[in-house]
């Protein structure tokens, strides 16, 4: 039987209440517009996952009760975090995130960079103004990773060539880097040292990776969600099954399938073209193994911790980031 977010949450469920009435209050502002536009971001948040992150590392590092550095932390992170998606829906031209209207859709690209902005140094004074200087040291060091990430994704996308390293690289930088952050501030925030904050960050990267691998299989479609999507092959995106499969091939093969992704022109033969080329080359049995592996390697790392309903919890977690359905 399946696990509920609402069950993994159970240890921290009062701190979690406790954190979006904080969080709220830090996104206050006596602008109008903004205080509007900080409302409309806060009752669109998801499912709070990086925080619970946060928080459950904090507890298997010793922090119980949690500190208050941790819900700092925590804070910190959403703010950056929530600043990345902003200016990314700016530069992606996209009009909805999560099934609502982006800030940009609604308020235009000047205000929705502005906005970026400003939550961006909100996250950026919280630290400072607590004297949080190890948390934002780490923070800063995920948010330079997620724009590196991005460019060398954007870079390499032009010529579609993109090895395995290569994916492992800008999925490290653009994914994991923020769930080992969550991680490591939550180990720093409740006083671990720097081993032990540095195995916690090691864990959370390798979950990060385990779920944008998940996020990959996505696009083929699996048993779960009907029939196959294709977004990122429609948007040329190089992902694990898809290089996996381009390896196993002959030259002709690739230079086929290559000319299918590069010129898809959203068309769907050609993009079920390619969906059935990595299906039958073993591109999806590869990559669900990668993911394991992956996940495994993060389970033996959160084994070394001490048992506890927090690192149950984090267990359940992990196991629900790669079983999820959407």
């Amino acid at each position: 039987m399946k696990v509920t977010l609402d069950e993994i949450q159970a240890p921290i469920a009062g701190e979690m209440v406790e954190f979006e009435r904080k969080f709220r209050q830090s996104m206050k502002s006596n602008v109008l517009l903004l205080d509007k536009i900080m409302g409309y971001i806060v009752k669109r948040k998801g499912k709070q996952i990086r925080p619970m992150f946060v928080f459950f590392s904090a507890k298997i590092c010793g922090g119980d009760p949690l500190p208050e550095a941790t819900f700092r932390g925590a804070a910190l992170i959403e703010l950056l975090h929530t600043a990345t998606l902003v200016h990314d829906d700016v530069v992606d031209e996209s009009n909805y995130r999560r099934g609502f209207f982006s800030i940009n859709a609604l308020w235009k690209n000047k205000i929705a960079v502005l906005v970026g902005d400003y939550l961006l140094s909100k996250g950026l004074l919280l630290s400072l103004e607590n004297d949080d200087y190890a948390l934002l040291k780490i923070v800063s060091n995920a948010v330079r990773e997620l724009s590196e990430g991005e460019l060398l994704q954007i870079e390499k996308a032009r010529r579609l060539d993109i090895t395995e390293d290569v994916y492992f690289d800008i999925i490290r930088q653009k994914t994991a880097s923020l769930i080992a952050s969550c991680c490591a501030v939550g180990a720093s925030s409740a006083g671990a040292d720097a081993a032990t904050i540095e195995q916690a960050r090691l864990f959370g990267e390798k979950v990060g990776i385990a779920f944008q691998i998940k996020d990959d299989l996505f696009d083929y479609g699996t048993a779960e969600i009907g029939k196959p999507v294709g977004i990122d092959i429609k948007e040329k995106k190089m992902t694990l099954p898809l290089i996996y499969a381009l390896q196993q091939a002959d030259w002709l093969t690739k230079r086929r399938v290559i000319y299918n992704v590069k010129n898809n022109d959203g068309r769907k033969d050609r993009i079920q073209a390619v969906i059935d080329f990595v299906k039958q080359s073993g591109g999806l049995d590869y990559a669900i193994q990668t993911m394991q592996r992956y996940r495994d390697e993060a389970l033996q790392l959160l084994y070394t911790f001490p048992a506890s309903p927090a690192r149950t919890s984090l267990e359940q977690l992990i196991n629900y980031t790669i079983e999820r359905n959407h």
